[in-house]
């Protein structure tokens, strides 16, 4: 199984209410056979993969390489997902809704304990912070989607914005051995860009731990801003942030990034305040087939056909029936995406 990245044209607009009522129905349909199949913890997978991601939204009719997908396969799969009650649920979305994230983990119906849900929040949030500030790549998240089983397990498909293209990050908590080294087990990229601070990469260890000493010595609250280097980036505010952090004592990179307050500049102004200190280098390197079944929204490459597209949801929804009662068929379709979730 393969997670990581994929960069995106953006797209503006919005799929037609046709179109997105159809992709409800057909994500919910195809969802239900695959965690009927497999397991919610394998379609979780699925999601954290993003070559499978892809086809899945072209399954669905959407533009095979919009920017546009990910948020709207997403929104028809929370409406999809949530309605049918099969062990998953879909949190978040699209700006101000991505904000709603913790609390409709709080509110959800699963039996999960108060420890576990705080569990979740965190995951939640650490996964958007390091997207943002330890991946320093220009891209600025919009978009955050957490989706959870009924047993704790996780996923997390966020997207970030930048000019005229957009970055989509995939999380799989079975992968997550700690939140601020390699995360994402794979990354797929057509843009790469030619100089990112990654402080997730393992070659930035040594940048992490010196980072996590400065913050809780002396030392940094005295650092002269004189150097050239640091003008931009020691701020009175990330020095307010630095000095707040040292007050906390974090025990761990994961909660010195937790600390409120603590995003890109500080992140970067430790960084270089570590490089001129102990001479801690950090990477500099950015980390970064599909099919089309139903068409594309903008008839690429042919327009959505309806009547097959009403089928489809017809069949898929006969192979669940037919499934409840013993009687399962293989679904072709279904098998064609499995395949890449192999890639």
């Amino acid at each position: 199984m393969k997670t990581g990245i994929a960069n995106l044209p953006l797209h503006y607009g919005k799929a037609p209410r046709w179109l997105f009522d159809r992709m409800t129905k057909l994500s919910g349909e195809i969802s239900e056979i695959i965690i009927d199949e497999y397991g919610a913890d394998e379609f979780l997978r699925r999601l954290a993969n993003p070559f499978w991601f892809q086809a899945f939204g072209c399954v669905l009719g959407f533009d095979w390489h919009s920017s546009g997908l990910t948020t709207t396969v997403l929104g028809a799969l929370k409406v999809s997902l949530n309605e049918k009650n099969l062990g998953i649920q879909v949190c978040g979305g699209k700006g101000a809704t991505s904000r709603k994230t913790p609390m409709e983990i709080e509110n959800t119906e699963f039996n999960l304990s108060t420890k576990k849900i705080e569990e979740l929040k965190r995951a939640s949030k650490l996964s958007a912070k390091v997207d943002n500030s330890l991946i320093q790549d220009g891209f600025q998240l919009y978009h955050h989607n957490f989706i959870f089983t009924e047993k704790g397990k996780w996923a997390v498909v966020q997207q970030g914005m930048s000019d005229s293209w957009a970055r989509r990050y995939h999380w799989l908590s079975e992968n997550v051995n700690t939140f601020v080294e390699e995360p994402h087990s794979a990354i797929v990229c057509d843009l790469k860009k030619e100089k990112v601070l990654n402080l997730t990469a393992k070659e930035s260890k040594e940048t992490r731990k010196a980072t996590l000493d400065l913050v809780k010595s002396k030392n940094i609250l005295t650092l002269p801003k004189r150097h050239g280097i640091l003008k931009k980036d020691l701020t009175p505010r990330a020095m307010k942030i630095i000095k707040l952090a040292y007050e906390l004592q974090p025990r761990d990179y994961e909660e010195l990034i937790s600390i409120k307050g603590v995003g890109p500049k500080t992140i970067r102004s430790l960084t270089l305040i570590s490089d001129l200190i102990y001479g801690t280098k950090a990477s500099w390197k950015d980390p970064v087939k599909y099919s089309f079944a139903h068409g594309g929204k903008d008839g690429i490459p042919f327009p959505v056909d309806k009547p097959i597209y009403d089928k489809s949801i017809e069949i898929l929804r006969d192979a669940i029936e037919n499934a409840k009662i013993g009687k399962k068929e293989k679904i072709l379709a279904i098998k064609r995406l499995s395949e890449f979730a192999k890639v």
